[in-house]
């Protein structure tokens, strides 16, 4: 055991690993991620806290875990290349592993310029630090848990001890060079690996047996990415707008169907474009746990945590594993 988290015994255990995801509020109030939580807890194995997600600034990744792990559900802290050189990285990851943390995911981070998307001002003209990449980082938490060393080759007397992760985005361009892009994570010691949102499942199919091809798949866990669609112009958008996002229009078609099928009345069009969603969400686990490599799914509900238990129910991955206390 690298960590003793209860998602690396379920990866272990041969079971399929389910994630879900829990951005944290605008505000030092933690009701909000006290009540994500209650929602999330018993119907996932670990939850994704986002760092500053979209680069807006919400409560801390390390402090929404530990909120959330007082409250029953097993944390992924994110941790983001985009806010800290390596002198806080380390920092915070001994901090986070002092307060009983034990899983994290590696991420570049939103370009500070998405903040002032929609109606939020952001800080568009922050400066980004990027001391070291993705990849790198996922070297240092390996050097720090396994080596006992800080990344310039101080000593560590009680190392950190993560399960850590990284992204993985299978349909980015260039695509040819996303098998390889994963190898340089997996090499640098990701343990698991969650991917961007999944809906073209025939080409991530072939992703992954290029990944297979390279081995990958028996060096880590892949868990195929969902994000949960809520209406047709969510998925346009996505389709549209999201790097390495690719919806095929038999979805779109769907979700426009159940849209017009409630005709001028907004709130039936909104339910009937829902309940749509959660049958392709249902449809695409399946799918994808279907594809050799795949050792689970991250299901992404963005603002809509309620959710993931009737989807983990309809997919057929309920009740989780559990495991006795240590």
């Amino acid at each position: 055991m690298k960590s003793g988290s209860n998602l690396e015994k379920v990866i272990l255990s041969g079971k399929p690993a389910v994630t879900a995801e829990l951005g944290p509020p605008m505000s030092a109030d933690p009701h909000e991620v006290v009540e994500k939580a209650h929602k999330l807890r018993g119907w996932c194995d670990a939850a994704n806290i986002t760092d500053c997600q979209t680069a807006v600034v919400r409560i801390s990744s390390i402090a929404a875990a530990v909120i959330a792990l007082r409250e029953g559900l097993e944390p992924v802290m994110q941790m983001t290349c985009r806010d800290r050189n390596r002198i806080a990285m380390q920092a915070d990851l001994l901090g986070a592993a002092a307060l009983g943390l034990k899983n994290c995911l590696c991420i570049a981070g939103d370009h500070q310029k998405f903040s002032s998307a929609g109606r939020l001002k952001g800080h568009p003209g922050a400066k980004n630090v990027y001391d070291v990449d993705t990849c790198q980082l996922v070297g240092i938490m390996k050097k720090m848990r396994d080596e006992s060393l800080q990344e310039g080759g101080d000593k560590i007397e009680v190392p950190p001890k993560f399960f850590i992760g990284a992204s993985w985005t299978p349909m980015g361009d260039p695509m040819d060079f996303r098998p390889y892009n994963l190898k340089k994570k997996v090499d640098a010691g990701a343990d698991f690996i969650q991917t961007q949102g999944i809906y073209d499942v025939v080409t991530f199919r072939s992703q992954m047996e290029k990944a297979r091809n390279l081995g990958l798949h028996e060096r880590t866990a892949i868990l195929g990415g969902i994000i949960v669609p809520r209406s047709a112009m969510m998925l346009k958008y996505m389709d549209a707008s999201v790097a390495g996002v690719t919806v095929p229009k038999a979805l779109i078609d769907r979700m426009t169907k159940a849209k017009e099928a409630a005709g001028d009345d907004k709130k039936m069009a909104r339910e009937l474009q829902e309940a749509e969603g959660l049958k392709i969400t249902v449809e695409l686990i399946q799918q994808i746990l279907d594809i050799p490599g795949v050792k689970g799914v991250h299901i992404q509900a963005i603002e809509w945590e309620s959710a993931v238990e009737g989807i983990v129910k309809a997919a057929g991955l309920y009740p989780r594993p559990t495991f006795p206390a240590e």
